[in-house]
């Protein structure tokens, strides 16, 4: 395997990153790609010669050049490896919970568990796009994101739908036992993926830091689903559930604008 490493000049963000990703998708020698932006370097690992790689990026007029090419003993294969199980457990965990949740929450009225559940389907979104772009072409990526972006969106609405409905009919009110108990529970489901993120080798990557980001705010979300329940018993009403899936809902439509966004 050889180590191609190019200069280029105008890459200076992360929209000439992914224009670069876009045009050496469909050259199969290519077995992996590194940038390092603040120095405007790529390091192409493939094999046989660089001609076609080269030929390529010159064709983007960003202002390729090629520092050297020589032989590698690619070692990224087991850290590839520790993140396919990284996100596969996280992946597994939040549709979990997303089961358990949509179907309290439908059962016993709560469409503050249902949001939840809506945001813990979000997350498992994150984590497969995650880990469909383990070592996969970079155009997969894009569309997996397009329909996960897509599909968040449509549910959220759904659910603001539902939300409004529930507002002027004046719905059950929910279970706040079940409501605490169950997002009690998904609240260690979340610290628990958050501590498996952080305990991960490579919780320096952006990509893991992005996922602790999300876990964290699920966390908050999940104390917020609990308070909601409190109140509940408290005022024997269901408008503390209602503000909490409305809050939740419109948290997973900017989400997937986020997703979106990855795609621009």
């Amino acid at each position: 395997m050889n180590k191609s490493l190019f200069k280029i000049t105008k890459m200076d963000c992360p929209s000439e990153e992914n224009l670069i990703r876009l045009k050496l998708d469909s050259i199969p020698e290519i077995i992996n790609l590194k940038f390092d932006l603040s120095r405007r370097e790529l390091s192409v690992y493939h094999h046989n010669n660089s001609k076609i790689i080269e030929f390529n990026l010159n064709q983007l007029n960003l202002g390729a050049e090629k520092l050297y090419s020589k032989k590698s003993h690619y070692k990224d294969f087991k850290k590839k490896k520790s993140q396919y199980k990284l996100f596969l457990t996280l992946l597994s965990i939040n549709f979990l919970f997303f089961i358990i949740e949509v179907s309290t929450g439908y059962f016993y009225n709560s469409i503050g568990l249902i949001a939840d559940s809506l945001d813990m389907l979000a997350d498992s979104f994150v984590y497969l796009i995650s880990l469909v772009a383990i070592g996969s072409k970079f155009k997969r990526k894009v569309f997996i994101s397009k329909i996960a972006g897509y599909f968040q969106i449509i549910l959220a609405l759904v659910g603001l739908i539902e939300v409004i409905r529930r507002f002027y009919f004046n719905y059950h009110i929910p279970n706040f036992n079940l409501m605490i108990i169950v997002s009690f529970f998904a609240l260690i489901a979340n610290a628990i993926c958050f501590y498996i993120l952080f305990k991960s080798n490579d919780n320096s990557e952006i990509h893991i830091r992005a996922s602790m980001i999300f876990t964290s705010n699920d966390i908050i979300i999940n104390l917020g689903v609990i308070t909601a329940g409190l109140f509940v018993q408290i005022l024997n009403s269901n408008m503390p559930d209602l503000i909490i899936g409305l809050i939740i809902f419109l948290l997973v439509i900017q989400g997937a604008y986020r997703i979106l966004n990855l795609n621009k």
